[in-house]
């Protein structure tokens, strides 16, 4: 005899036991679908986006990270055995269609049964592992989520319902399997049972019960696990376990352009009334569909800089409040919901959106907050900003020093002022160096451009700088929430790079280049442009730079808005290897970097809330290493750390240098 078994065994294959049963399935059905739509008529409440664009690219993201589980998985030994668990059930909800198939439509059209043979014992075998599997998985999260304290993570009714759901349809199954084959199997095909082990091990165990019972325990048990997995599926608009469809939705939905990169608002558009957002209407869609997205994982609570160093952020909740206003009270006021401390705390470090695995975007939602602030409100996180931000509006630098003098630090040196030395008309230079405010007017930072420029003379690069003519990129101005100021620099700065044949832009600053290179493609800028760490590897590869090895023992820190909003973590890594350095990494390193507290706007804030300020956390950090010197490419981490060293009291143990600074130290001088 072939092996197989009766789909419906016991509980009855007739009309009245299917009919019962596809009844309550359709209305159980149609009861989610209803639920559902409630919820996407709430969705409505935002403003209207386009995230179908890029359809092909977008299917494929979400195929690659819904069967992959690559985002849960990142980082994360709870994140794999929540993919483990989601490839077990995956595999026992093929497992459950093969049976529809093969009970409602195969065989009762065609007489066809499938379920047989060798098919059915590799059928058999891997619904019973992959129940197992997903058991233990499930009972490690949840000894993990009730019996070991987590800072961030919070326990909900809906984790208790969920994990009872889930225990019940599992448990209720393999009982269901093994009073089958202690009643039928274990009596006529014994040699059978080896392909169901857990069934096995319980039909064993209830050897002893007379068939009668058996019976009727097992049709009993059977209405019973339909109705638990009924109930599964009612709850899951309700609860978190809504993720199941939204999280696989939100990565259709992801942004498909530029990473990081902001939307910009058309200012000279009468028919805005609202800047920013204070409440849900003001929002996006996809800023609500978000919050049903999110599963209260904590993972972004974990990763950010602000919470970590005691500051009253949380991403995670900023997205939870913005749905729980949406579902609740569409018209209350979120910032003053939230609290200001909390908006004005971020760093726009993308540590919470690298790392969520459901592809929320939490930065774009601040920054909106900021912007209601400041263009609606007037309000601004400290005084020292509006200083900041009316020096720029004079002076075209936060520090308010004259524009005039902003290429003066390049007095001396072998390199092209535009518009001065050099004819409009005329192109002969290899690249225009994009200063920024930094390395234009800070004493420490002008050693980084002078450095550049020398760099560049050794390696036969012909650099030309704009002087007077260039101003703040607006990029910490912008994320401050101040978007018609950063507008104004943006428009002045292109019209003064328009003028002249550039073919290449090089930015020592990982802002000014994020912004050139992203933002103000929306406003018409199209010349190439590059961070000078992927500059400067371009031509060291080419055996351009003459630069001798001198081994030296480093850590280096990956700014955010080089590795997080660019990808840009090997190339500065290689130059320093050209340079002989034996890097040790910090703990958290590349993609997992620790900000330095300067990003957002907060390089204009003063730090006052929190148990530890950011710089110092990630100056104990390269500490840890043991490494005497910490490298790093960005003016503001650079002036970040020089304060965070002096704070941390490990002057004497610890140095920050420029990468630029390591290589002009090993130039040939010839």
């Amino acid at each position: 005899m072939e092996i197989t078994r009766e789909v419906y065994w016991n509980v009855g294959n007739n009309a009245t036991t299917i009919s019962l049963m596809y009844f309550f399935t359709f209305l159980s059905m149609a009861y989610v679908v209803y639920l559902f739509y409630k919820r996407y008529k709430v969705y409505q409440l935002g403003k209207p986006l386009n995230r179908t664009d890029k359809l092909t690219q977008r299917i494929k993201f979400m195929l690659t990270n819904m069967a992959g589980q690559i985002r849960v998985r990142r980082r994360s030994k709870p994140g794999i055995a929540h993919s483990m668990f989601f490839w077990s059930f995956t595999v026992l909800f093929i497992g459950t269609i093969l049976v529809f198939i093969q009970a409602d439509i195969t065989d009762l059209l065609f007489g066809y049964i499938f379920l047989k043979g060798d098919f059915y014992k590799i059928y058999s075998l891997s619904l019973d592992i992959a129940g197992l599997l997903g058991m233990l998985m499930l009972g490690g999260l949840l000894v993990r989520r009730y019996f070991f304290e987590h800072k961030n993570l919070k326990n909900s009714r809906d984790d208790t319902i969920i994990y009872t759901l889930l225990f019940a349809i599992f448990v209720t199954g393999f009982l269901l399997e093994g009073l089958r084959m202690a009643a039928t199997e274990m009596i006529t095909n014994p040699q059978w049972m080896i392909y169901s082990p857990v069934g096995m091990i319980i039909a064993k165990i209830l050897s002893n019960v007379s068939i009668e019972l058996l019976l009727i325990s097992h049709k009993i048990l059977w209405w019973v696990h339909f109705f638990i997995i009924l109930a599964f599926f009612i709850v899951i608009p309700l609860t978190k376990l809504r993720h199941m469809f939204t999280i696989t939705a939100n990565y259709i939905f992801k942004d498909m352009g530029a990473t990081g990169k902001l939307v910009t608002i058309d200012m000279e558009d009468e028919n805005i009334e609202v800047f920013g957002a204070a409440k849900v209407s003001d929002f996006f869609w996809k800023d609500i569909f978000d919050a049903d997205a999110c599963i209260s994982c904590s993972r972004c609570e974990d990763v950010c800089p602000a919470t970590s160093t005691g500051k009253p952020l949380s991403p995670m909740k900023i997205i939870q409040r913005i749905g729980d206003a949406a579902f609740n009270d569409p018209e209350r006021n979120l910032i003053q919901d939230i609290g200001q401390d909390a908006i004005w705390s971020c760093t726009t470090c993308r540590a919470c959106e690298d790392i969520c695995p459901s592809a929320n975007e939490h930065v774009s939602k601040i920054v909106d907050f900021r912007r209601n602030l400041v263009l609606m409100e007037g309000e601004f996180p400290g005084d020292e900003v509006v200083k900041a931000m009316d020096n720029v509006e004079v002076n075209g630098n936060p520090m308010g020093l004259a524009l005039a003098a902003r290429g003066d630090w390049a007095e001396g040196l072998n390199v092209a002022i535009m518009g001065e030395t050099i004819d409009i008309l005329d192109n002969p230079v290899d690249v225009l160096y994009y200063v920024g405010c930094y390395a234009s007017f800070d004493a420490r930072n002008q050693k980084i451009a002078r450095n550049f420029i020398e760099i560049c003379n050794a390696s036969g690069v012909k650099v030309g700088i704009l002087g007077k003519e260039e101003k703040c990129c607006g990029e910490p101005i912008r994320k401050m929430g101040n978007e018609y100021l950063y507008q104004e620099l943006a428009k002045e700065n292109i019209a003064n790079l328009n003028k002249y044949k550039i073919l290449k832009i090089v930015t020592t600053c990982p802002h000014c280049f994020n912004t050139l290179n992203k933002d103000y493609r929306d406003l018409g800028f199209e010349t190439e442009v590059e961070h000078y760490t992927v500059f400067l590897d371009k031509l060291e590869k080419q055996n351009l730079i003459p630069m001798k090895e001198e081994t030296f023992d480093c850590t280096y820190h990956d700014s955010c808005y080089l590795v997080r909003h660019n990808d840009i973590d090997d190339e500065p890594r290689s130059l320093l290897n050209s340079a002989g350095a034996n890097i040790i990494e910090m703990a958290k390193s590349r993609k997992d970097t620790s900000c330095c507290g300067a990003g957002g706007g907060r390089i204009l804030a003063e730090e006052h809330l929190g148990d530890k300020k950011i710089n110092v956390a990630r100056v104990n950090m390269a500490q840890e290493t043991g490494a005497p010197t910490l490298i790093s490419n960005c003016p503001f981490c650079l002036t970040m750390f020089e304060d965070g060293i002096k704070m941390a009291n490990c002057e004497d143990s610890l140095i920050v240098k420029d990468l630029s600074e390591i290589i002009v130290e090993r130039l040939r001088k010839e």
